[in-house]
C-alpha cells in the first residue's frame, strides 16, 4: 500500500527504512522524500513508527521524567532519579 503518493513510497518501505534506523517522519522524509512534499502522509508515516511527533509522549509512555518534573525535582528538593555530579 502507498503512503506517499507523491514520491510513490510504499507502507514497507516505510517500515524498512524505520528498521533501518529512521524513528522520526524527519528521518523517514531524509531516507526516502515521503512527506516532503504535499504533507498528506506525515501522520500516516508517525502511525507507522508508533511514536507520533512527541518525544515527551514517548517519556511519558515508558514512565520516565518529564522535564517539568524533572524541574520541579530540582527545585524543590525531590529524587528525580539522576545521579549529581561528584
Amino acid at each position: 500500500m502507498y503512503i506517499c503518493s507523491c514520491f510513490g513510497v510504499t507502507e514497507q518501505q516505510v517500515k524498512q527504512h524505520a528498521a533501518d534506523g529512521a524513528g522520526t517522519p524527519r528521518q523517514i522524509a531524509s531516507a526516502c522524500k515521503a512527506g516532503t512534499d504535499c504533507g498528506s502522509c506525515v501522520r500516516r508515516i508517525q502511525a507507522l513508527l508508533g511514536r507520533g511527533s512527541c518525544p515527551r509522549r514517548e517519556q511519558a509512555d515508558r514512565g520516565g521524567p518529564l522535564l517539568s518534573e524533572l524541574e520541579t525535582g530540582l527545585t524543590t528538593g525531590l529524587d528525580t532519579g539522576l545521579d549529581e555530579a561528584a
